[in-house]
């Protein structure tokens, strides 16, 4: 099923600061990106979350945006899953992790990676990869049954938006060592794969 989704806003850190310098090198920057969705999986369950993504670059282009913490922006947030690095770099980096167990999400032995992006073009869409390692995050969860409780879920979404919400408080800027014009980019948030026909 296709997704809601609500306006794009900035997002300050903790000082109010629109743009989150480098610890590596103060020459370079990013902006946080926050957008409420609500998503149907084909299943019938319904996931509220805030999706972000970072938009990077030189300080001084990134304050000639003028930004301010009630800007609005036209467009979406959207994830793209996929079974190449994202940064051949550090390509660990964006590997999708089910939940907290620590098992990275595969597709027949491939890793899958997960990102976030902002992007203007409003009828781009999430392109999400099924993982097929499905009985190791089970083992890891210490459940092999496959299914899960109505009271379970809502256990597991309510630890989620906890997490979430200390997660994104304690959220900083660390951003690898810049060469040239090259930003690397801090990881996202962590996926929170409850099982396979739960769609995120």
């Amino acid at each position: 099923m296709e997704n809601q989704t609500s306006k794009v806003r900035v997002s300050p850190d903790d000082q109010g600061n629109v743009i989150r310098v480098s610890k590596n090198n103060p020459e370079y920057g990013c902006i946080r990106l926050e957008q409420p969705r609500v998503v149907f999986n084909t299943q019938g369950w319904v996931n509220n979350k805030k999706v972000s993504a970072l938009i990077h670059g030189k300080v001084e282009d990134l304050q000639s945006l003028a930004f301010t913490a009630e800007t609005e922006l036209p467009g979406k947030i959207v994830v793209r899953e996929q079974t190449a690095a994202f940064n051949s770099k550090d390509p660990d980096r964006d590997l999708k992790i089910a939940g907290e167990t620590g098992v990275v999400c595969c597709r027949y032995g491939e890793p899958i990676y997960r990102k976030s992006f902002y992007v203007t073009n409003e009828e781009e869409s999430d392109i999400f990869i099924a993982h097929t390692n499905t009985e190791d995050i089970k083992d890891a969860n210490g459940s092999s049954k496959g299914e899960i409780s109505q009271s379970e879920l809502n256990d597991i979404m309510s630890k989620s938006d906890k997490k979430k919400s200390k997660a994104q408080e304690e959220a900083e800027v660390t951003m690898e060592d810049v060469k040239e014009e090259i930003v690397e980019e801090p990881k996202e948030e962590v996926v929170e794969m409850q099982d396979e026909t739960f769609e995120l």
